[in-house]
Parts: structure tokens; C-alpha cells; sequence
């Protein structure tokens, strides 16, 4: 069971990675990794459709996610957009218990999450 959810939360971080810098790979290299992590086929499958061999599809695979892990490190947009999204979160719901609670308190806090949110944009 641990080893599913591990597996889950790979396939999250490689789609989340995918999405902010996938256009950045080759189309080779995009078909490839699109097979796999989104289209869920094995490595002997995307070589049979490609037309490569397995082990060139696993190589090929484990570039490309090397490849998504360096932009990741230089430039840190998956990491700031789990840091927008969470702050968001967090303004949702102190507005829901501004609105619950009619404490007006929470508003200096709501604003001060809102600065946050700009200033990491």
C-alpha cells in the first residue's frame, strides 16, 4: 500500500513538473514521457510503438525527468505555485470564517496572506 502511494505522489510531481516546463523538452522526447506517465504504458510498449527498444525508452525516460528536476531547481515554479496555492487555500478559508464568524479580525489576515501572494508572483 506505502509503495502505491509513493508511486502516486511520483506520478503528481512528474505531471506537475511536465506541466510547467514539458514544452521545454523535444517532441521525441515530449511523445515519450506523455506514453508513459500520462498514457500509463510500459517502457516495452512505447518502444514497440516508437519503434525503439526498451532500454532506450526507460534511458530516454529517466532524461527527461532529470531534464524537469534542473528547470525545477533554476527557476522553482512548481514550488512557487504550491506556495501561491496553499497561501490561497489558506485565504479561502479564513474568509469563509470571516463570513461564519463576522470577525472582522481575520480581514488584517486575509490581506496579509493577499500581500504574500503578490509578492511571490
Amino acid at each position: 500500500m506505502i509503495s502505491q502511494v509513493v508511486e502516486m505522489e511520483k506520478i503528481v510531481a512528474q505531471g506537475l513538473l511536465y506541466d510547467f516546463y514539458g514544452e521545454l523538452l523535444t517532441e521525441h522526447q515530449r511523445r515519450i514521457y506523455e506514453a508513459a506517465v500520462f498514457d500509463d504504458l510500459s517502457p516495452s510498449e512505447i518502444a514497440k510503438e516508437q519503434g525503439i527498444s526498451r532500454q532506450g525508452v526507460h534511458d530516454l525516460m529517466k532524461r527527461c525527468d532529470k531534464i524537469l528536476e534542473d528547470y525545477e531547481a533554476k527557476l522553482h515554479l512548481v514550488a512557487k505555485f504550491l506556495k501561491i496555492r496553499d497561501m490561497a487555500e489558506e485565504v479561502k478559508t479564513l474568509a469563509g470564517e470571516c463570513a461564519r464568524t463576522k470577525n472582522m479580525d481575520l480581514i488584517g489576515q486575509i490581506w496579509e496572506i493577499s500581500d504574500k501572494i503578490t509578492s511571490t508572483l
